[in-house]
């Protein structure tokens, strides 16, 4: 990353204005002076009063809300899923609805909550989910699933790697069999083969279950790159269990193109009057919005073409107990919005990357729980159903913020709900 000469020069001026170029050079060099002591490691009631303790003897007078009752009913599942605790962060949380799916299995009204601190957020997504309930509901269908893990073997040469590869081929059985013995709701169904000079990547693709599922295609990965690693005969330099292919937590190309987590899509048809009275708008007008935003967007070199995919996700996320990293690659995908029968607007969006789950993780907790009960997705045989909501609540979040600029909403509804 560049930055212009000029500038460059103005920003070391301001530091000489400041506290001087080499004071700040002096503050970078290492600093051998002695660390505060350590803190305990283990969950207990103990053991977070001590590093509270010591915390407030770093910085005193800090901490005084984040500290849990000592009945807080989720102490005892904190194993797993924190290190270090030392209690709990408050995030507002609204609800919007009622939003009516339509899906191929989550099929009703839904209170769908969001845990955020933007102003507006809520809102929004409301006004989105009253227009498109209004008009019937959205239709949105989970098509696929796959969460995928890419290890990755380093060779000494080309010849070696294809040597590999051609002895991997006859081992898929057995790579079946390993990652199965690691798993009881999991299940490999693919390998994909890849290869670029000495080195080779084998992409395992798993279905997870009701789990998001990244720690299990981790483990059952591992344990057939052990496997691997103990009996592959071609000398190997080094492997990786994921050699940073997969696309986890980051938006790609890959994903977008094939499936990470649940492929869902979502639609509906908004009529004239809905647009009108509910969204201040038109067809044509949004269609014109959309048109205008698509080609900006690729422009800018975007993955996809959406509005605020995260913005949604990320609330949604939070309420809920999944990983909200993954929203680096959730929020890919596509919307599109089109007039049909002169004066009505079809719009969709398509999520290839939606990295969810209903048991496991976050889902574990008492709030995040009853968040998931809220849209009857809580436990087994429910991601599905989430992953269906989840799409449903990004196109009523699109239908909304395009409404907004397209008819110059927008920085109104931020000045009035968002300061």
């Amino acid at each position: 990353m560049s930055i212009n000469i000029d500038k460059a020069k103005k920003i070391f001026e301001r530091m000489q204005e400041q506290s001087g170029l080499e004071t700040l050079i002096s503050n970078l060099r290492p600093d051998d002076s002695p660390l505060p002591s350590g803190m305990p490691k283990d969950y207990s009631a103990e053991a977070t009063r001590e590093r509270l303790e010591h915390l407030a003897e770093q910085r005193p007078n800090t901490l005084k809300y984040l500290i849990p009752d000592e009945s807080h009913p989720d102490l005892e599942r904190l194993e797993g899923s924190i290190e270090n605790f030392i209690g709990f962060t408050q995030v507002p949380t609204g609800v919007v609805g009622p939003l009516k799916v339509n899906g191929s299995v989550a099929k009703g009204h839904y209170y769908v909550p969001l845990a955020t601190t933007e102003g507006a957020l809520v809102a929004s997504y409301h006004r989105g989910a009253k227009a498109a309930s209004r008009a019937g509901g959205v239709a949105s269908a989970c098509l696929t699933e796959g969460v995928r893990r890419s290890p990755l073997f380093g060779f000494n040469t080309i010849e070696d790697a294809i040597r590999f590869l051609v002895w991997t081929t006859d081992q898929k059985a057995t790579f079946f069999e390993i990652a199965q013995s690691k798993t009881r709701h999991g299940k490999l169904t693919d390998i994909h083969l890849n290869m670029e000079g000495n080195h080779v990547i084998l992409t395992f693709e798993y279905l997870t279950g009701d789990a998001s599922g990244q720690n299990m295609v981790t483990i059952c990965t591992d344990a057939v790159c052990q496997y691997i690693a103990a009996h592959c005969p071609i000398p190997m330099k080094y492997w990786f269990v994921e050699g940073n292919y997969s696309g986890d937590k980051k938006a790609s190309a890959l994903s977008f193109t094939t499936v990470r987590g649940k492929k869902v899509t979502a639609e509906c048809i908004l009529p004239a009057d809905i647009l009108a009275n509910v969204l201040k708008t038109s067809a044509r007008t949004m269609e014109e919005y959309w048109r205008a935003s698509t080609v900006s967007v690729i422009q800018s070199g975007s993955i996809g073409a959406q509005g605020h995919f995260a913005n949604g996700l990320t609330a949604l996320f939070m309420a809920t107990g999944q990983d909200v990293a993954c929203v680096s690659e959730a929020a890919v995908g596509v919307t599109r919005m089109e007039c049909v029968n002169n004066d009505e607007l079809y719009v969709s969006v398509t999520l290839p990357n939606l990295i969810v789950g209903t048991v496991g993780g976050g889902t574990k907790f008492t709030t995040q729980q009853e968040c998931l009960q809220l849209m009857d997705c809580a436990g087994a045989g429910k991601a599905r159903h989430f992953a269906e909501i989840c799409g449903a609540l990004l196109l009523c979040g699109e239908i909304s913020i395009a409404a907004a600029l397209s008819e110059g909403h927008f920085t109104k509804a931020h000045q009035q709900l968002g300061r």
